[in-house]
């Protein structure tokens, strides 16, 4: 027997209200409780260049909780929209499990990145060992490439789809159902990675636990994806990273994330 397959989401296919308010509070509590776990930590760890002594899997378990705090606030809607393709075929708890696979999905694909990230912390931090000058470069060219990736094609490809995920959601309805919920999650995840590493990049001069950073950059990817003038917002970003980038050889005090700490 052919598995079934979800159809498109219709006009007037909607969770209940009650369902939909409960899935936005659920997203924005997951959300706070990350922040508060994320300011917590980030007291008691030093503002230094690289991974801050953290083996790997601690890393990754701190990484996927600052995008929990970070994403989830941008992700709801897509979630929630993915919900109402499905919310014909599932209620109750089905349905909050199918949820829970898409949000897993999405943040598999941010672990992902957090390997490469946790690679170039750490070769970040060699370098500034042996080299102490040679932050104020590292940080004018992580400025640069992310002033510059705002203006690039494939931050528009992926803002694009971030904005208006419908047409791939309509597509992934259509998927076979074996993990169907987790690989929609993942596929949004990786579009999402491509639209805002470049705004992770900044992390490295900042400070990856730079709380009021972090705060920054949440609130620029909010926007980015869900105002009006979202597009616009990212072109002011760039500029303002690239003018940062030219600061940056002369302003040691902008790269707190890559002094050495003073014995």
């Amino acid at each position: 027997m052919p598995h079934p397959r979800i159809a498109p989401p219709q006009p007037g296919t909607a969770l209940p209200w009650r369902d939909l308010a409960a899935a936005w509070v659920l997203m924005l509590l997951l959300a706070g409780l990350a922040w508060v776990l994320t300011v917590a930590q980030s007291r008691d760890m030093p503002m230094e260049p690289g991974t801050m002594g953290l083996a790997l899997p601690v890393f990754l378990v701190l990484w996927v909780t600052m995008m929990v705090a970070m994403m989830f606030p941008s992700m709801a809607p897509v979630a929630i929209t993915w919900a109402r393709a499905i919310g014909r075929q599932s209620v109750g708890a089905a349905r909050a499990a199918r949820i829970a696979q898409f949000a897993g999905g999405y943040l598999l694909a941010w672990a992902a990145f957090g390997l490469v990230a946790y690679g170039a912390l750490a070769a970040t931090a060699r370098l500034v060992d042996g080299r102490p000058d040679a932050g104020r470069w590292l940080g004018a060219a992580a400025f640069l490439l992310a002033g510059l990736y705002q203006f690039g094609p494939l931050k528009r490809v992926c803002l694009l789809h971030c904005r208006n995920p419908l047409s791939h959601l309509v597509r992934y309805a259509r998927f076979r159902p074996w993990a169907r919920d987790l690989r929609v999650g993942a596929h949004h995840g990786l579009y999402c990675v491509g639209c805002c590493w470049g705004l992770m990049v900044v992390l490295v001069p900042l400070g990856v636990m730079n709380v009021a950073a972090m705060a920054a950059l949440a609130g620029v990817v909010f926007l980015e994806k869900l105002w009006r003038w979202g597009p616009w917002l990212t072109w002011a970003v760039g500029v303002a990273f690239l003018v940062l980038a030219a600061l940056v050889p002369f302003q040691d005090w902008l790269l707190p994330g890559l002094r050495m700490p003073s014995m």
